[in-house]
């Protein structure tokens, strides 16, 4: 089976892909080395940026693993502007637990590295404008978890948005709130489908607070200003790998979303609903001329619709890991074709431009109706990102 159709069946239905990429990073190393700090961009919006964790419980769906009584389960969080951060403590990318399976996953040793700050400060009480915060939720790729694009979660809150990212148990490197860790299982294989059922349930809860009430299934307290900020009526969504493929099958069933970015999504199983709302395709490895799902969607899309690939690009170079990887090749001493497999030839630096730029300028064109010409066609300042027609 080649590389392209182990990843598509992976992402089809569930088998472990270790944070994306097909068993192509291994340390060069066995001895462990001094841990790593890792760290991210800063964004680059005008606005500090705040966050809270989020325990939501689905009570109209029992628990797929833990038996009856048990209904199902998601750890969520939530990114937007903030005002007065300096007393709250930044937030890390991920718990200390969720980064050792992580890195264990990937083939690292697992205390290699101490996972980055962000950007967000826990708990600091929200930005309020005047006028409500649009909204933007993320569904992460198979075997994954909800960080793992943080450089563009934040990069949206630092510009205005309220930024929803959500686990997908049993589907993701999770931890709740009383402390247990759950990984990725084979079974249940959860599908693109299963994705987009947890985020209707998410939206409901976005609308919850939008509507000034609490969502947590503790009740823990909201950051000040949180409760009421959100706009219900300006909602988009974006997702990685299968979480692209959700973002889709949730635009197919749910008129809430208003504008859908996918980050290479395989768009399996096939979505053959038309869709009349706007529609960026970001791809790498899937695009359209290779993969007939990806094709057939993009005959469906009946509004606005455009389709980019960064020249280089791999799988899993629009998301954290082709920022990070390359400082734990550093520190482990991973040879360069073992980077290349992780992040091809796009350079690191180049790529988190791309990611902070247009994901903001579709987000702002389609839910803020700010026009930029970014989106017309091929730009100077970002000569590897290429318009296919």
């Amino acid at each position: 089976m080649t590389r392209r159709r182990m990843l598509g069946a992976a992402l089809t239905v569930g088998v472990t892909v270790p944070i994306g990429v097909a068993g192509r990073a291994r340390a060069a190393s066995t001895a462990a080395p001094a841990p790593v700090q890792l760290t991210l961009p800063e964004p680059t919006g005008p606005y500090p940026v705040g966050t809270v964790p989020l325990h939501l419980v689905d009570t109209s769906r029992p628990d797929p693993v833990a038996g009856p009584g048990h209904h199902r389960e998601l750890m969520a969080a939530v990114w937007y502007p903030a005002r007065g951060v300096k007393r709250y403590p930044p937030a890390r990318w991920t718990s200390p637990a969720v980064a050792r399976a992580l890195l264990t996953s990937a083939g690292f040793p697992a205390d290699v590295a101490v996972a980055p700050l962000t950007a967000g400060h826990e708990g600091a009480p929200v930005l309020r404008t005047g006028r409500r915060l649009p909204v933007v939720v993320f569904s992460h790729g198979a075997h994954d978890h909800r960080a793992d694009t943080t450089i563009v979660v934040q990069e949206l809150a630092s510009h205005g948005y309220v930024v929803v990212t959500v686990d997908h148990t049993y589907d993701a490197f999770s931890v709740f709130a009383d402390g247990r860790l759950t990984v990725p299982l084979d079974r249940p294989a959860l599908t693109p489908r299963d994705f987009a059922t947890d985020i209707r349930f998410v939206l409901d809860r976005v609308e919850d607070l939008a509507a000034g009430r609490n969502p947590d299934a503790e009740h823990r307290p909201l950051p000040a200003g949180l409760p009421g900020a959100l706009d219900a009526q300006r909602i988009g969504m974006f997702g990685w790998s299968k979480g692209a493929s959700a973002t889709a099958f949730v635009m197919s069933e749910d008129r809430r979303v208003r504008a859908g970015l996918s980050f290479d999504g395989p768009m399996q199983p096939t979505v053959t609903t038309d869709l009349d709302r706007p529609f960026m395709l970001m791809t790498a490895e899937f695009p359209r001329a290779t993969q007939p799902s990806v094709a057939e969607f993009w005959s469906h899309l009946r509004g606005w619709r455009l389709a980019i690939q960064a020249e280089g690009a791999v799988h899993s170079s629009y998301c954290d890991v082709q920022f990070l990887v390359p400082q734990l090749a550093k520190a482990t001493g991973m040879s360069a074709a073992d980077l290349q497999g992780w992040i091809g030839t796009l350079d690191p630096g180049r790529a988190v431009r791309i990611q902070q730029a247009y994901p903001l300028a579709f987000f702002d064109l389609h839910l803020r109706h700010h026009r930029e010409r970014l989106l017309d066609g091929p730009s100077a300042a970002f000569p590897e990102v290429k318009f296919i027609p």
